[in-house]
C-alpha cells in the first residue's frame, strides 16, 4: 500500500470524491488505502478528527504503513454544502447502521452505497437510502495505536465486494458503478474480488463471527485459542443451525454440509487469525453494545420464523445479552 495521498491537482483526471461512514478502525483503515486515488472524507470520532486535523492520519500492518494528510473529518451530519460524492463507504457497527443511514440520508439519496460491515441485514437497511448498494466481505482485523492511528493485524481472505443483493439486480447503470468502485480499489492496492452473489458471500463470512466472536468475548480468548476440543460441539452446533436457516432463506454457501465449513473454520481460519481478538471481545469490556443481534441473534429470531430451533445460538446470544448489561452496570 502506498502511504502518499494524491490531490485533484497531482492527477491528470479527476479523482473520484469518497466519504467513510461511521470510520472506525475498519473505515480510517480503508480511507487510508482510498486515499491514493480518490478525495476522502470520513465521519468519525471527535478524537480521532483532531488529531487527523493535527497530524494527519497513520497507518500500520500488513497493509503497508502511511501518513496521509489532506483528509477531511466530520464528526456531525453537517457536511459541507453542495459537496458531492461518488460513494459513501459505510463500514460503521451494524448496531448503528440505521441511525447513520437516517442521519445522513441526504449524503445516500444520491449516492451509491459501499457496506464493510459485520452482521447479516445491513445492506437491506442501506438499500432504503441509497439507490445502489455494493455489498462487502472484510476477513481483516483492525485496530488503534492511538487517537488517528489505525494498524491491520490480519487478512484471512481478499475483500469480496457485488452488487447487492445478487447479479439478477444488477442492470447497465449499476454495472458501471460497481465496475468503478471496483477499478479504484484494486488500484489503490487493495485485494478485492468481484462476487455475483455477495449475499451468499456476507452469509459465509458471517459463519465465522457466528461461530467465535461470542465465544473470544465470553472466554477472553484470542481467535486461535478456540480450537480447544472442548468447543468443538458448541461451534459445530452454531454452524450447523445456521446452515439450516441459511437453506429456508435460499442462501447458497460455498460449503455442502455444515462440517465442511467446521473443518475449514478449525484447520484454517482460526490459525489465520491467530493470537487477534475479535471486536465483540473489545465491545464487552468496554461496556458498549455488540453486534450479536445481527449474528447469532439473527440466526436464531430467522430460525424461528420458519420452525427451526437454535439452541445454541439462542442461548450464545442471550449470554452476550447478559454480558452487556453486567459490563454497562460496572462502568
Amino acid at each position: 500500500m502506498s502511504g502518499k495521498g494524491y490531490s485533484v491537482t497531482e492527477m491528470t483526471v479527476k479523482c473520484p470524491s469518497v466519504i467513510v461512514l461511521g470510520a472506525g478502525a475498519v473505515g480510517l483503515s480503508f480511507a487510508a488505502v482510498l486515499s491514493a486515488h480518490s478525495d476522502v472524507s470520513v465521519v468519525c470520532r471527535e478524537k480521532h478528527a483532531e488529531a487527523i486535523k493535527k497530524e494527519g492520519l497513520r497507518f500500520s500492518g500488513i497493509w503497508g504503513e502511511g501518513l496521509i494528510q489532506g483528509i477531511k473529518c466530520y464528526t456531525s451530519p453537517n457536511i459541507s454544502q453542495g459537496e458531492k460524492f461518488d460513494y459513501a463507504v459505510i463500514t460503521a457497527k451494524g448496531t448503528d447502521t440505521e441511525n447513520i443511514c437516517s442521519e445522513y440520508s441526504e449524503v445516500l439519496r444520491n449516492t451509491p452505497a459501499v457496506s464493510f460491515q459485520n452482521g447479516i441485514g445491513n445492506e437491506d437497511i442501506i438499500a432504503r437510502y441509497s439507490p445502489t448498494v455494493i455489498g462487502g466481505t472484510v476477513s481483516t482485523n483492525f485496530g488503534f495505536v492511538a487517537d488517528g492511528h489505525v494498524i491491520i493485524n490480519s487478512q484471512s481472505d481478499p475483500v469480496k465486494a457485488g452488487i447487492y443483493p445478487d447479479k439478477k439486480s444488477i442492470n447497465k447503470n449499476k454495472r458501471d458503478i460497481f465496475n468503478s468502485f471496483f477499478s479504484l480499489a484494486d488500484r489503490c492496492g487493495i485485494d478485492i474480488k468481484e462476487s455475483d452473489d455477495i449475499r451468499s458471500e456476507i452469509w459465509s463470512k458471517s459463519l465465522l463471527n457466528i461461530a467465535v466472536n461470542p465465544l473470544a468475548a465470553i472466554l477472553k480468548a484470542p481467535i486461535k485459542k478456540l480450537g480447544d476440543d472442548d468447543l468443538k460441539e458448541v461451534i459445530a452446533g452454531m454452524i450447523e443451525e445456521t446452515f439450516l436457516v441459511a437453506e429456508e432463506e435460499g442462501i447458497v454457501l460455498p460449503w455442502d454440509e455444515h462440517g465442511s465449513y467446521t473443518n475449514y473454520l478449525r484447520n484454517y481460519q482460526l490459525n489465520a487469525f491467530g493470537n487477534v481478538y475479535p471486536s465483540m471481545y473489545y465491545d464487552i469490556i468496554s461496556g458498549k453494545k455488540t453486534e450479536i443481534d445481527l449474528l447469532n441473534g439473527y440466526i436464531a429470531r430467522t430460525g424461528m420464523k420458519y420452525g427451526i430451533e437454535t439452541p445454541y445460538n439462542t442461548c450464545i446470544t442471550d449470554l452476550i445479552h447478559c454480558f452487556e448489561k453486567s459490563r454497562r452496570i460496572l462502568f
